[in-house]
């Protein structure tokens, strides 16, 4: 029967093993064995050019700085009655305090993230919207203080909108 092959050995040696053809040129040093070899630096990839954010993004950054301007003055306001004042709960108080600062930092950030395309901005920026719509809507017609909810109506309306323009949409699309 001339030369029964073996099923696990093919013409060039088993089947599971790599045939190695070249050696390394010299043995690698223990250190690099056990943790590994130091990796060369990357080349130096030129930035992508940015690309400029469209006249209604643009906008709606500039109205959620607004928001964000305004509750920066919310907290310090909040602030200053709690010191001069005699509030009912002193950590009740410093928490509206803390709140108006971190819905303020929150706006601040993401009208920064708006302005640069940020992916990751315009979602909060709608999610903030929704609420603070509903805020206005019940400072002017459940609370009868149209002073307070109407600016805020007209704010989240125009952020909103916005952002709901075609080229906004499309400035979002390839993120």
């Amino acid at each position: 029967m001339g030369g029964v092959r073996n099923r696990r050995t093919g013409p060039r040696g088993p089947r599971n093993l790599a045939v190695v053809t070249e050696q390394t040129p010299q043995p690698r040093r223990l250190a690099d064995r056990l943790f590994g070899a130091v990796t060369p630096a990357p080349e130096v990839r030129p930035a992508p050019p940015r690309e400029e954010a469209p006249r209604s993004v643009r906008q709606a950054a500039a109205l959620v700085a607004v928001e964000a301007a305004g509750f920066v003055v919310l907290a310090l306001v909040l602030l200053w009655l709690t010191l001069t004042g005699d509030p009912e709960s002193v950590p009740r108080a410093l928490a509206e305090v803390v709140l108006a600062g971190l819905a303020a930092g929150v706006l601040g950030a993401a009208a920064v993230g708006l302005r640069r395309l940020a992916g990751w901005a315009r979602g909060p920026v709608i999610a903030l919207q929704v609420f603070f719509g509903a805020a206005g809507f019940v400072a002017t017609f459940q609370a009868a203080r149209p002073e307070i909810g109407i600016p805020v109506l007209v704010l989240v309306a125009g952020v909103v909108y916005l952002l709901m323009t075609p080229e906004a949409r499309l400035a979002y699309l390839d993120r």
